[in-house]
């Protein structure tokens, strides 16, 4: 098989929070909508299975490449029931409602899922003063928390943060949170679709009976990681030429993000041993990877299999690069080779330096 850069189709989602940033601002075409809340650009999620749009692999899903070929599109002895990272561009125009996603146990428990929803957001524009709803404040005990989400008084028991473009939250699964307004993100994920919200009413504004609210309220709180503090990490930056610099945003077992600046002095040249999402919300950039040359447009996203190696990436450029790490080989190495201690190194989120 002669293995290239996969552009995706991009299922997209127009919850009720959605407004029309994703192409106003971040400049994304080719949507049908003129409002859109969230733009899957990398997704296995049954029922939203993207597929190659072009090139050889053209038709091929996305589900059918990892199942059929792990080792080109994941390396490292990888195997798995489906592609393993969720990427997306979302727009919290409106207030997200607050929810929260199970860990890989509760996925197992519950849901009869293979793995649970840990996700990172990484902001690229908020409006002055924006903040994060995210965790629990100290001593928040479960009927206090009850009480609260049924009057719908979030502040009482959640921990309000104030974040700008650039900063990261690393969420793990089992952690209630929620963001917005006018909040543009970047977000990325574990391959899964579970969840349970804490409003009266569903992502497209519908109102559940009381008893179904309630219960869902009941479901959330079993669920309830209440000792998870994410917090906000402005990213953990090294060099990477002589004018480009890799930003570490996040890490965890189940996904790294980087953002990666590249200057016109020399291209970013970067060797990857697991898949590798590339996704840009600045200016059209070029890409080479082996005999492959092509455009990295606004908004766009490219896939890059394992078994490709290695990309240059030209600049002026602006691209973020997620993928499944070694966290030892990928983070911690070249964050300690950089001079980060293992305390500052543990900020990313998912990550023990110690």
């Amino acid at each position: 098989m002669n293995w290239h850069p996969l552009r995706l189709t991009t299922p997209f989602q127009t919850y009720g929070f959605g407004g029309s940033a994703i192409i106003d601002r971040l400049g994304k075409t080719g949507l049908p909508l003129p409002t859109i809340a969230e733009t899957w650009e990398v997704s296995d999620v049954d029922g939203h299975i993207a597929t190659v749009r072009e090139g050889e692999l053209r038709g091929r899903s996305l589900r059918q490449l990892a199942l059929e070929h792990p080792q080109e599109m994941m390396g490292r002895g990888w195997t798995g029931p489906h592609f393993p990272l969720l990427a997306k561009f979302l727009d919290g125009a409106g207030m997200l409602p607050v929810h929260l996603h199970g860990n890989d146990e509760a996925a197992r428990r519950v849901y009869n899922e293979p793995n649970g929803k840990s996700e990172a957001w990484h902001i690229l524009d908020a409006t002055p003063g924006a903040t994060v709803l995210v965790g629990l404040l100290d001593g928040v005990d479960m009927e206090t928390l009850r009480e609260a989400l049924l009057r719908q008084d979030y502040d009482a028991v959640m921990r309000r943060i104030p974040v700008r473009a650039g900063d990261t939250v690393y969420v793990p699964g089992g952690a209630l949170h929620s963001f917005g307004p006018d909040t543009l993100i970047y977000e990325i994920q574990q391959t899964s679709d579970i969840g349970l919200d804490a409003m009266p009413y569903d992502m497209d504004g519908k109102r559940y009976d009381v008893e179904t609210w309630h219960q869902r309220i009941d479901g959330l709180i079993d669920q309830l990681e209440p000792a998870l503090r994410p917090v906000v990490q402005a990213g953990l930056r090294i060099p990477a030429g002589t004018d480009n610099d890799r930003t570490f945003c996040c890490a965890g077992p189940y996904f790294a993000l980087e953002r990666w600046r590249v200057g016109a002095t020399e291209p970013l040249r970067h060797s990857f041993g697991t898949a590798l999402i590339l996704s840009n919300p600045a200016a059209p950039c070029k890409v080479r990877v082996g005999d492959w040359n092509g455009t990295l447009g606004r908004a766009e996203t490219l896939l890059l299999p394992a078994v490709l190696g290695e990309v240059e990436v030209e600049g002026p450029a602006d691209v973020l690069a997620a993928y499944l790490p070694d966290l030892e080989k990928d983070v911690i190495a070249p964050l300690r080779t950089a001079g980060y201690g293992p305390e500052v190194i543990n900020t990313l989120g998912g990550v023990n330096a110690s």
